[in-house]
């Protein structure tokens, strides 16, 4: 068989099996959301709920440090076990296997469900890819693949949970490749990327979720984007705030509570206290601050430095959950407190640092440029291009994924030529 032709073969087998990937990660990313949506509605029926923060915090914290195992790293290890264990190779010679272990679903399942209905601020959509990582690893062991392939299935399995979980088929198979290492794509994979990311967004839509797009009127000039580009400045050092405080957080409780258990009781106590101060707005998702935003209303200039306050405090003390959905909500109330001082339209400005400061935070900024159009129209290519590339720009070299292999800098005298530099 010519060579070309089994290269041909081969790739079609491998995107008709991401196929099912992405079945398998939509499932689970509908089932996830269907919960969560079901745990805020009984939170908000039942005010007292919230109370039982710092008895589930201790559950969850004991269930992960006794039972866990690996489970512990969380989006992290999904992502380190997509990667080839050496440079850039995926030679199957002395390399193991992939494995994201079993118990990392139903356990990050169950943690997000409880975190939510007890008012944790944290987010769904790294819990989403840690259960589409893990079931996709369990049920591909016994078909016995080779090590690179498992790794495509297990990009695979994010491109769909992230592409299903918003509904963003295209940002969700770009968000797989480009977060592996910081400034590189790993096109290798686009097409089972791409394919997976398509059949989880048409399963969970489906299953009767849908995210519409919110199609945004878009009027530029030149002075447009310059103000656009000091929204991504802002939406940088809202991204560099969040990543250091963050892991500044984690450290420090690793440091001064030597029992894992009671850590996250630590965080559960602080998110009581900050509710006392500054009421109820900013437990779990705060999806009416992203609506509102959205909306045109103004936010005050302090609901993004709240959010990120709450959300360091139970993600830095081992609360499970994920980032992407309370930096989406920074983002948002963000760009909704810079568009009157900027003379901007505040419905365009939350919507591109809505997605410019997870790009940035998480290093994936061409992702969220196009997670932003696929979310609001093709009026925000501009837009959110501008803001997503400057926030990155801005961000720190470590985002919030301690899996994340280090790429390209973004220092540009770095990367120059030597007589460049001098």
């Amino acid at each position: 068989m010519p060579p070309a032709l089994r290269a041909s073969l081969h790739l079609i087998g491998i995107t008709a099996l991401a196929v099912v990937v992405g079945a398998v990660s939509g499932l689970g990313s509908w089932a996830l959301f269907e919960a969560l949506d079901s745990a805020t509605t009984s939170r908000l029926d039942a005010d007292w709920l919230v109370w039982l923060l710092p008895v589930a915090a201790f559950a969850l914290g004991a269930a992960y440090h006794y039972f866990g195992a690996d489970a512990n790293k969380g989006t992290s290890l999904v992502i380190t076990e997509s990667l080839a264990p050496t440079g850039d190779s995926d030679s199957d010679s002395m390399e193991r296997a992939p494995h994201v272990p079993a118990r990392m679903a139903p356990m990050i399942f169950g943690a997000t469900y409880i975190a939510q209905l007890t008012g944790a601020s944290v987010g769904r959509e790294g819990a989403a890819l840690q259960i589409a990582g893990s079931a996709v690893s369990t049920l591909l062991k016994p078909l016995r693949l080779p090590a690179h392939e498992l790794r495509l299935m297990l990009i695979a399995a994010m491109a769909g949970a992230f592409g299903g979980a918003f509904g963003v088929p295209v940002a969700g198979a770009i968000f797989a490749l480009e977060v592996q290492r910081t400034g590189r794509i790993r096109y290798e994979a686009l097409a089972p990327a791409l394919a997976a990311s398509v059949t989880a967004d048409y399963v969970v839509e489906g299953l009767g979720r849908s995210t519409p797009m919110l199609a945004l009127p878009v009027d530029l000039d030149v002075s447009i984007v310059l103000r656009l580009a000091l929204v991504g400045v802002a939406a940088g050092l809202a991204a560099r705030v969040f990543i250091v405080s963050l892991h500044a957080m984690k450290s420090a409780t690793r440091k001064l509570i030597a029992w894992a258990p009671a850590r996250p009781v630590v965080g559960a106590v602080a998110t009581l206290a900050l509710m006392g101060l500054f009421g109820r707005d900013y437990l779990g998702l705060s999806l009416p601050l992203v609506e509102s935003a959205l909306d045109g209303i103004a936010a005050d200039w302090w609901e993004p430095l709240l959010k990120i306050v709450f959300t360091v405090v139970a993600l830095g003390s081992g609360i499970p959950g994920g980032e992407v959905t309370p930096l989406f909500v920074v983002g948002a109330t963000l760009g909704s407190t810079l568009a009157e001082p900027l003379s901007l339209d505040p419905r365009l400005a939350a919507a591109a640092a809505l997605a410019a400061v997870f790009g940035a935070a998480s290093n994936t900024p061409i992702a969220c440029a196009i997670l932003a159009v696929e979310l609001f129209g093709g009026g925000l290519a501009v837009p959110a291009a501008v803001v997503c590339i400057v926030a990155y720009a801005v961000s720190p070299e470590r985002g919030i994924y301690d899996g994340q292999r280090e790429g390209a800098t973004k220092d540009l005298r770095a990367s120059a030529p030597r007589r460049l530099r001098s």
